[in-house]
This record gives structure tokens, sequence and C-alpha cells, in this order.
């Protein structure tokens, strides 16, 4: 599991208060009940916190899964 992977599953648990949720690349807001829409948005800017990162509008309605979350997340820093 690389490190954005494994941050951004603490992130994960931590917005839908569920230590046991398990993420992967493939993971999107139909593999995860109460991935809604207000969810999301606690999601993506507790992600841009713990990576200190800032995402645009049209950067976060085009993600599809966390792997591409985490592909933007890794561009944004540098990685």
């Amino acid at each position: 599991m690389s490190d954005t992977l494994m941050r951004l599953t603490a992130v994960f648990h931590d917005v839908f208060n569920d230590d046991e949720l398990v993420i992967s690349r493939d993971t999107s807001a139909k593999n995860i009940e109460n991935w809604d829409s207000l969810t999301h948005v606690t999601l993506i800017v507790k992600a841009e916190k713990e990576f200190g990162v800032r995402f645009t509008s049209a950067q976060v309605a085009g993600l599809q899964n966390v792997g591409e979350l985490i592909d933007l997340i890794e561009q944004k820093a540098g990685r």
C-alpha cells in the first residue's frame, strides 16, 4: 500500500467514522453506502488539509474513484 493510500485511508476512516473501512484505487461512491454529496465535500476538504494541496471544482467533479484522487494528490504534491 502506498503512503498516499495509507494516509487517505485514515481520512476515509475519519470522514465515515469507520476504522474497518478498506479502500483501494477502485473504490468509488458506489462502493460506500454513506458516500453522498455532502460527505464527498467533507472528504475532499479533509484530503486537501492532510496533503497540503488544493483542488479546483473541475478537478473534483472529474474524479471517478480513489485511484484518480490519489493520482491528483500526488500530482499536486509534486510526487
